[in-house]
C-alpha cells in the first residue's frame, strides 16, 4: 500500500481465494479469536452470578471455533477494501519467476498471466514442518493450521513442541477441561523469554493440570481408530484423544523458481535477505515469516511498509528492529520487550529490578485477574529502561507503555513512571508500583 500511495503501478497475486494470508485465516487471527473465546467462556465459569448456566450448557470445541469465523471475514473484508480503495489488482493464483523481471501466475499449472515488474516482495508466509515419518492425514493428527478444522470436543491432548504455538494451544484446551501432556524437546519453556516470567508460565500451566515432559524426543507416532499414542525416544508412550504437531515451521519458498535466480534458501525454506531485506537479487525483496525470526505477524507489517519506503527511495534505512515487543497468547498473556536478565548479565551491564504483582492492584482485584506481574528491567547508574517483561491479563497492551518510554531517548528514564499521573484504578499503575519497587533496592 505504501508503493500503491506513492503512485507506484502495484500489482498482489494471491494463491487462495480470499486475501489475508495465513495470518489471517489459518494463524492468527482464527487462533486468537479462539483463545478469546475460550478466555470469555473460562471468565464465565469464575463469575458466581453466571457460573451455573455455562455448566448447564457448555460449549463444545467446534461450537466455540464457529465465533473464529465472524473475525476472520471481517478481516477479509477490510483488507478487500484496502486494494480496492488504492486500485491495486488483485491475481489469483500461484506465482513463478520466469526471470528476474517477468513472473508467471499459474492455475492449475497453466499461465494464466505473465508480469513484468520493475521491483518484486515476496511475503509468502510459513506452515507448520511436517515430518516425513507422521501421518497427517489421519483425523486425530493434526498441526498448527490444522487444529482449526478439527470438528470434535478432545479430552486429552498430546502437544509435540513447546514454542509459542505448543503453549498457547496448551493454555487454550487445558481452559476446555482437556487432559494436556506438553512434550518440549528443549531443557525449559521458551528459552527466550526472561527466566523469571518463563518460570511464572511454567508453575502456571502445572497448577491447571499440564503435565510437561522436557528434553523428550519423538520416536513415532500410531494413529488409532479412538486415540493416537506418541512414541518417545526415552520408551514412554503418551495416548490421547488427539495429537498437536507444534514442532517448526517451513518458509514457503519452494515452487517460485528462486533457486534459478541465484536466491539461497536456507534448510527451513527461509530466504536469505540483507538488513534491507533484498535478496541476492537487489530488485527482489522478501518480508515476514519466509525470512525467519521474529516471524511475528507485527514485525511482518513492518518490513513490508519499509521496503514499500525503501522502493520509492533508496536511502531510506529501517528504524526500532530491536524494539519489536513478542507476544505470546497464553492464558494469561505474556509480553516483553528489551533485554533479559540473562543478557544483561552477560553483558555485564549494572541493572536493578523493578517488581509489580497483579494482586494488589486495584483494577485486578476488581477484574479477579490477579495472576501476574510486571517487571522493569532499569540500569542501577543511568536508570534507563532495559526492558519490560509482563506476564498476566492484558500483557500484551500493558508492555506498549514500557516500548513508548523505551523508544524516545528524551523520556527513557525511571523518573517517567514516577512523574507520570496513571489513571486510578487501572493496569497501567504497575508501571508505577514497579518503579518504586525497583528504584527503592537502589543502595
Amino acid at each position: 500500500m505504501m508503493a500503491a500511495k506513492n503512485h507506484k503501478s502495484v500489482a498482489m497475486v494471491e494463491r487462495h481465494r480470499e486475501v489475508g494470508g495465513g495470518c489471517t485465516h489459518w494463524g492468527t487471527i482464527p487462533s486468537k479469536a479462539l483463545r478469546h473465546a475460550v478466555k470469555t467462556l473460562n471468565d464465565v465459569r469464575n463469575n458466581p452470578l453466571l457460573r451455573d448456566f455455562s455448566s448447564k450448557n457448555p460449549p463444545t470445541y467446534p461450537q466455540i471455533l464457529a465465533g473464529a469465523d465472524k473475525v476472520v471475514d471481517a478481516q477479509v473484508a477490510s483488507r478487500k477494501r484496502y486494494y480496492e480503495r488504492n486500485r491495486v489488482p488483485l491475481y489469483e493464483g500461484d506465482a513463478r519467476f520466469v526471470d528476474a523481471v517477468h513472473v508467471e501466475i499459474l492455475r492449475d499449472g497453466n499461465r494464466e498471466e505473465l508480469l513484468q515488474a520493475e521491483h518484486v516482495v515476496i511475503a509468502t508466509g510459513s506452515r507448520p514442518y511436517h515430518p516425513p515419518n507422521i501421518d497427517f492425514s489421519h483425523a486425530r493428527v493434526r498441526d498448527s493450521d490444522s487444529i482449526l478444522q478439527y470438528d470434535e470436543h478432545p479430552f486429552s491432548v498430546t502437544i509435540y513442541g513447546a514454542g509459542v504455538i505448543g503453549c498457547e494451544y496448551a493454555s487454550i484446551f487445558l481452559n476446555l477441561g482437556a487432559k494436556v501432556t506438553l512434550v518440549n524437546t528443549q531443557d525449559r519453556l521458551l528459552s527466550f523469554l526472561d527466566d523469571e516470567i518463563a518460570e511464572a508460565l511454567s508453575y502456571h500451566l502445572r497448577e491447571q493440570g499440564c503435565i510437561i515432559l522436557h528434553e523428550e524426543t519423538f520416536s513415532a507416532v500410531e494413529p488409532r481408530k479412538r486415540d493416537v499414542v506418541l512414541h518417545l525416544e526415552s520408551s514412554r508412550r503418551i495416548k490421547s484423544d488427539l495429537l498437536l504437531w507444534a514442532n517448526g515451521r517451513t518458509g514457503n519458498a519452494d515452487g517460485m523458481g528462486l533457486e534459478s535466480l541465484g536466491i539461497e534458501i536456507n534448510s527451513r525454506g527461509q530466504i536469505q535477505v540483507d538488513e534491507l531485506f533484498r535478496t541476492s537479487q537487489p530488485h527482489i525483496y522478501a518480508v515476514g515469516d519466509v525470512i525467519g525470526p521474529p516471524a511475528l505477524a507485527s514485525a511482518a507489517y513492518v518490513q513490508g511498509r519499509f521496503v514499500g519506503q525503501h522502493i520509492i527511495d533508496a536511502e531510506a534505512r529501517p528504524s526500532m528492529q530491536m524494539m519489536i515487543p513478542s507476544g505470546i497468547y497464553t492464558i494469561p498473556e505474556i509480553s516483553s520487550v528489551g533485554l533479559t536478565e540473562r543478557e544483561l548479565r552477560a553483558a555485564n551491564v549494572p541493572y536493578e529490578v523493578g517488581h509489580s504483582a497483579f494482586k494488589s492492584l486495584a483494577r485486578a482485584q476488581m477484574t479477579s485477574e490477579t495472576t501476574g506481574m510486571l517487571k522493569i528491567l532499569f540500569h542501577s547508574e543511568k536508570l534507563e529502561v532495559l526492558g519490560v517483561h509482563c506476564f498476566g491479563d492484558r500483557a500484551s497492551e500493558i508492555v506498549h507503555i514500557g516500548q513508548t518510554v523505551m523508544a524516545n531517548p528524551a523520556t527513557n528514564h525511571m523518573s517517567y513512571f514516577l512523574n507520570t499521573t496513571f489513571n486510578y484504578p487501572t493496569m497501567a499503575e504497575a508501571y508505577r508500583v514497579a518503579a518504586h519497587n525497583g528504584l527503592n533496592r537502589l543502595a
